[in-house]
Order: C-alpha cells, then structure tokens, then sequence
C-alpha cells in the first residue's frame, strides 16, 4: 500500500517558496500572546516528508480533543520538534512581543536537527542565525507552521491547568488566561495573582498605584485578539 502524499505547503504557490528542495525547513508558531496571565509558549517543528500527519492546520481552528489527538502523533512522526517558553516575568520585562520572539528562537535553537529556514506564523520573524521567512496566516498554509501552533497550544493549555491547582479562584483551566468575563470577573473580586502579566492593562488596574506607576513596559495585549 503506498503512503499517501501530503502537500506540506497547502495555499503556496511553488513559484513563490522561500526555500529550495535543499533547504531543512521548520515552522514556528506561539500561543499565549493576547492571555492576561502565564506564559507565551513557542513551538518548532521540522516535518518527516515521508511520515505524512493528516488533519493539521490551525490549532484555533482545531477542537481541544483534535488538539491533542494531533500533538503526540507530531512528536512521533516530525523529523524534528521543541516547545519553548518566556515567562510572565520576561514579558513584562521586554514587553509581549519581544517575549514571543524570544520564546520562538529558544524553540528553534531547541530542535535536535538544525534547520536552515524558519517559515514564522506572521508578520514578523525573531532574530536568529539562520533565515527566517514570515507568512501570514501561516498556521493554515504551511503544514510545519500548523504542526508548530499545536504544540504550543497543547502546552500552553496544560500549563494553566497545572496553574489552576495553585490558583484555583481564577478559573485558568476554563479560559486559559484569556481576558474573559469570567477571567476579569475574578481578577476584580481576587486581585492578581504572582503569575498574572501585570504589564498588561487590565491586570495593572487591578494593582495598588505605587505598584502600578513603577511598571515599565508596554502594554500590547490588545495587538493580538487570539480565541481560547
């Protein structure tokens, strides 16, 4: 029986890759950019041409139990992957943007085979050693890129649920630190808790006013509009 192919860049037109059929490619993606608590997560991943995954695309656009049901199945068959983090703590230091591409060059610098092309979910692209090349809408035209947003997704939601158990009154393993009612509806009542991002607006409003005029960086929560 001979294996079925799968395109890896679905939504690319040969005459405009980024990379030659010499190139090792991996995609990259995060997850956790837009949440008010916990980390932004990154994943790398560098696909087996001959070890098709079917059914990847857009972790937002997959439901939780296809998710996971994806994720171990990438471990097993990518060529290659990592999952990478930046704490709370770096992204209120450097702010949410420069914290994700720092996450995204740890996971790449992770991987066990050294790629020589990124192709990054977006707009823009981390600075690293080797090339990178952002595609918008990536996570649902390159297969490694949609392989990469899994694995972020599928670790940054188990990270808040193992936030949950420390600090079960912000309702985390619900929406995963997005800024929901029910999320915002606790921070008031609760205050923020040691993991919440207090760079970002809603969280600083809730901190007394000697703490909050003494935060420096920039709030960019409201740049990425992200789905739980």
């Amino acid at each position: 029986m001979r294996t079925k192919k799968v395109n890896f860049y679905p939504g690319l037109k040969k005459s405009a890759y980024p990379f030659t059929p010499d190139d090792i490619v991996c995609g990259v993606d995060e997850a956790g950019r837009g949440p008010l608590a916990g980390p932004v997560f990154a994943a790398a991943v560098i696909l087996h041409p001959d070890r098709p995954i079917e059914g990847l695309r857009d972790s937002k656009k997959l439901s939780a139990e296809k998710r996971e049901a994806l994720a171990p199945q990438i471990k097993q068959y990518a060529l290659a992957w990592a999952i990478a983090e930046c704490s709370h703590e770096e992204i209120d230091s450097i702010n949410i943007l420069q914290a994700t591409m720092l996450a995204m060059r740890r996971a790449v610098e992770a991987l066990s085979t050294i790629p020589t092309i990124a192709l990054i979910d977006g707009n823009r692209s981390p600075v690293m050693q080797i090339r990178c090349h952002p595609i918008i809408e990536g996570d649902d035209k390159v297969h490694a890129i949609s392989a990469a947003s899994i694995l972020a997704k599928t670790a940054r939601d188990a990270a808040l649920v193992a936030l949950h158990e420390l600090y079960p009154q912000y309702g985390f393993d619900q929406h995963k630190g997005y800024g929901t009612a029910m999320h915002l509806e606790r921070l008031r009542e609760h205050g923020a808790c040691p993991v919440h991002r207090r760079s970002f607006a809603p969280v600083r409003a809730t901190l007394p006013i000697s703490v909050a005029n003494t935060i420096v960086g920039m709030d960019m929560s409201f740049d990425f509009g992200e789905a739980a």
